[in-house]
């Protein structure tokens, strides 16, 4: 095949891609199936239904819907007070302080299960999302991230590979091990020479208490985050149902 053949073929499928999540964070933000308020772990599948944790647990579990169906594991966080000035993480970069949901999310892909966990067979999942409901400002945040993507910039197969010293085809995974993975995930000084929390923190103290001195630091995480996760980002305002400028 010819370079400039091969090329525009790369082209295609990231522009097949950018549509993809592009449709899906267009829905999620505008979707009413997120009836349950008390809920925040969904799963997507590929007809576009979404149940939550419990209901897709279930239904796995009687054979009605298969793992190879799941096609977004969702997170959706509400925040009944505050804003930006508050919430900064969490409105520009909700991904930042995801560790945990992250490896959830790809252990379900993989198969595993841990009901305590949210962990459960979900092996069809392609994207991860957060739809981070800010109540007081009537807005929503979405970002749409492809999974392997972000496994493959964080290196979490490997951490996976390095934890769980013994034979995949046991399925259940057990705390211990998804507590020493996500700790190792965390430990990674991903963000620009910066741990996860220092990121978090750096961010925080830049939005929210107004440190410019950090801009720097702020800017050079910003590029790091958009480099390990490539999200697709929408803002969507809940009273005038319009689409805000992200």
């Amino acid at each position: 095949m010819k370079i400039n053949d091969l090329l525009k073929r790369l082209e295609n499928v990231e522009t097949d891609e950018n549509n993809e999540k592009r449709e899906i964070a267009e829905y999620l933000s505008q979707t009413s199936d997120f009836k349950d308020e008390s809920q925040m772990y969904y799963i997507m599948l590929k007809n576009k239904k979404i149940y939550d944790y419990f209901s897709y647990y279930d239904l796995v579990g009687s054979n009605e819907v298969s793992p190879s169906d799941a096609y977004v594991y969702l997170m959706r966080p509400t925040y009944t007070t505050g804003d930006i000035s508050t919430h900064s993480v969490a409105y520009f970069y909700p991904f930042l302080s995801k560790e945990p949901f992250l490896v959830e999310a790809y252990l379900s892909k993989l198969g595993f299960k841990n009901f305590y966990a949210y962990i459960v067979p979900a092996t069809g999942l392609k994207y991860v999302a957060v739809v981070g409901h800010f109540l007081s400002i009537n807005c929503l945040v979405v970002e749409v991230v492809n999974i392997n993507t972000a496994v493959t910039n964080t290196n979490l197969q490997r951490i996976i590979d390095t934890v769980l010293r013994r034979s995949l085809s046991e399925k259940y995974i057990h705390n211990y091990e998804i507590e020493r993975i996500t700790t190792q995930l965390a430990s990674q000084r991903l963000f620009a020479g910066y741990y996860f929390y220092e990121a978090r923190r750096i961010v925080e103290k830049y939005y929210e208490h107004n440190d410019t001195s950090l801009i720097v630091d702020v800017e050079a995480i910003r590029d790091a985050y958009n480099h390990i996760f490539q999200p697709y980002r929408v803002v969507y305002d809940s009273k005038t149902k319009q689409f805000i400028p992200a």
